[in-house]
């Protein structure tokens, strides 16, 4: 329960409307808060979300423009004005979009509403990373030595990366969310990645430049929690980790942190709450250092606007951030003090994106056909923007939930984490599940030792798929298409059928000889084949060269239960659109049933074509038509759904057609180029 005993404060509602500048989950997580409070709330849309989850669960909701975001969720007039026109007193702006732009917050008050935030004068100070570390620097807040300057001639930038020493990370002075990042590890390597890294960030923010810091190997990634108020206090509700990232994406969060010790979480803290008070800071912020193996810690920014991983950091406090914010908002004190704040038990965020891990995370896009998510309860939690029969859009980020769990210890959390991750199930874009799996069982996440560039590093070990399927997953597949098929034989007699008669049963009985049936399925590519002999739950099964009696099988749609000789089998095991999902040792198999007498067609190859993955927008060409090329060569640079994707040449050769234009936009699986052989 939230406490609130720093002072009385007027009984009434905080705000009577709240419009949501924002999207999908934050909105929807902000719309809770609202609506526990007494707040009536209003989301904005734009075409591709006339539909969405967002827009269902407001009060109210304002059309704002096309699809793309800079017709819509960028539009900070339009917003503004759709606030105005319903009344909102306030505006709450997410995570993303104007969440951290100085301009916005200005306009908000301006027009007399008030801005769910820090006021524009902090975000400029943060704005700028190369402004941050300088004032971070003037209030004995630690940074990590590098090069902040406005200079930003590209030789004068390689002399300083020289001067800092190798490696070293350029990083985009505005923006955030792992976007315009590079490391270089050589002199050799720092020009390609500046104007990599400039381009990037160009197109992301809107500005090109970039500051250099010395790069610290083996890092954690800690970050704190503030809050201020407009009374001039500043307190930390403590950290999170973040340290598991790929491409400096977060992909595990978690509170607290397993790294720190209680001094180092005390200093840590001081620190945060310093460059709070640096900035006359306001309202929700987080504060990230990274952490070198020692314990050595240095800021790296403050993200001025609530984290998407809040919610570990509610649920290890019982408090709601959300309604911290609308309080403080409102002019109100912080509702606890420092020595009031607590923590119990342990909490873990993971997100579940429509991407592909084994295409390199490729994002996705397309209705979801069947969304399976865990029951929530005091333990597990789901914040989510979607639902089953809902479109990922391509304009937009991927998330389809936040998975959020919490337990009375780490080792409690993390087995939580494995039981809720069994019951998700995504049909229709690919998803990250099995990935996230993988990750949370391996030796690294276990033992907490895993620093931010890890995954990086051993990505192919996470994503190592097996290249057997267990006897176990056979068998119990298996069972369960046997019994489904005989409830769906049953089902479909005829309900005035001879029960006594042998010609109205549908268990597979034969006259003179057993019945054999046969079930194919499909695994990854690989064909099997089991006879079977049987009916009932009692089954011989020919699986290749081996016999194997199974007896008393039953399947309630979670679980396959039998007995055979010796041993007992007990699998989880559950459709999935058509096909089967077995867990066996922690992982997952999914199995497709085929018809044993399906027609198999030869697949088509088209090695020399390179097409687009997805839809997206043709940001660079980097070669000409008739020209010679390397394989593995950059031929065309796209941006798709916040990431920028380099489709490389798939063998030396001669770019033999080229389709592809700066600036187009095109659709999925649109050709761009072509390249004969060598």
């Amino acid at each position: 329960m939230t406490l609130y005993n720093r002072s009385p404060r007027k009984e009434r509602t905080v705000f009577r409307k709240v419009l949501i500048a924002n999207r999908g989950e934050i909105a929807c997580r902000v719309i809770r808060s609202c609506r526990r409070l007494g707040i009536a709330t209003v989301a904005v849309y734009s075409d591709a979300d006339a539909n969405a989850q967002h827009v269902l669960q407001a009060d109210e909701a304002v059309y704002i423009g096309g699809s793309r975001p800079a017709e819509s969720y960028l539009r900070g007039d339009v917003i503004l004005a759709a606030a105005q026109q319903v009344g909102a007193e306030a505006i709450h702006p997410g995570y993303g979009f104007l969440s951290e732009n100085a301009d916005f917050a200005d306009a908000v008050e301006r027009a007399g509403l008030v801005f769910i935030g820090p006021n524009a004068a902090s975000m400029r100070k943060m704005g700028s990373k190369a402004g941050a570390k300088n004032l971070m620097q003037e209030h004995t807040v630690p940074v990590v030595p590098g090069y902040t300057g406005e200079d930003q001639d590209a030789a004068l930038l390689h002399r300083e990366a020289d001067r800092i020493g190798y490696p070293l990370m350029i990083k985009a002075a505005h923006g955030g969310g792992g976007k315009g990042m590079r490391i270089v590890r050589a002199s050799s390597e720092f020009a390609t990645n500046l104007e990599s890294c400039q381009r990037e960030a160009k197109n992301a923010f809107g500005r090109e430049r970039v500051l250099l810091e010395r790069y610290i190997e083996t890092p954690r990634h800690i970050e704190i929690q503030i809050f201020g108020d407009s009374h001039g206090d500043v307190i930390h509700l403590n950290e999170r980790e973040c340290s598991a990232q790929r491409r400096y994406q977060k992909v595990i969060e978690e509170s607290p942190s397993p790294f720190l010790t209680p001094e180092l979480r005390a200093q840590m803290g001081s620190a945060a709450v310093a460059a709070g008070k640096a900035i006359d800071y306001c309202n929700a912020g987080t504060v990230e250092f990274i952490v070198g193996p020692r314990g050595d810690f240095y800021f790296m920014e403050i993200n001025t606007r609530l984290q998407v991983e809040h919610p570990v950091t509610e649920l290890v406090t019982g408090l709601d951030l959300v309604e911290w914010q609308l309080r403080i908002a409102a002019g109100e004190r912080l509702p606890l003090l420092q020595q009031q704040i607590t923590t119990r038990g342990h909490a873990i965020e993971v997100r579940l994106y429509a991407e592909d891990p084994e295409q390199g995370f490729l994002p996705g896009s397309g209705r979801i056909t069947q969304l399976n998510l865990p029951k929530t309860d005091a333990h597990v939690r789901i914040d989510g923007g979607v639902i089953e029969g809902d479109t990922v859009s391509i304009f937009y980020d991927p998330m389809i939930a936040k998975l959020i769990v919490h337990d009375v210890d780490r080792p409690a959390a993390l087995r939580r984490l494995a039981r809720a991750l069994e019951a998700c199930d995504v049909l229709g874009p690919k998803s990250n599940i099995d990935f996230l799996e993988q990750l949370i069982r391996h030796p690294s996440v276990v033992d907490a030792t895993i620093d931010t560039g890890y995954l990086d590093r051993h990505l192919d070990e996470v994503l190592a798929t097996p290249t057997e399927l267990p006897e176990s997953a056979m068998i119990a597949v298996a069972c369960a298409e046997l019994l489904a098929e005989e409830a769906a034989a049953i089902s479909a007699a005829h309900a005035d059928a001879d029960s006594f008669s042998p010609w109205g049963r549908a268990d597979a009985w034969r006259l003179g000889h057993a019945g054999k049936r046969v079930v194919r399925f499909e695994w990854r590519g690989l064909r099997f084949v089991l006879f079977a002999h049987g009916s009932n739950g009692r089954y011989a099964l020919d699986i290749g060269g081996r016999h194997v009696e199974v007896e008393h099988a039953l399947h309630d749609g979670e679980w396959l239960n039998a007995r055979m000789p010796g041993t007992a089998l007990r699998v989880r095991v559950r459709r999935s659109g058509d096909d089967w999902l077995a867990f066996v040792a922690g992982r997952r198999y999914r199995l497709h049933p085929s018809s044993p007498f399906a027609f198999e067609t030869a697949a088509a190859h088209g090695a020399e074509a390179v097409k687009s993955p997805m839809p997206g927008r043709i940001i660079a060409v980097k070669v000409a038509l008739d020209a010679a090329v390397e394989a593995n060569q950059e031929l065309v640079i796209m941006e798709a759904m916040k990431m920028e994707i380099t489709l490389r040449a798939p063998h030396a050769g001669r770019v033999v057609d080229l389709r592809a234009t700066a600036g187009e936009f095109v659709e999925a699986d649109v050709l761009l180029a072509k390249v004969e052989a060598a």
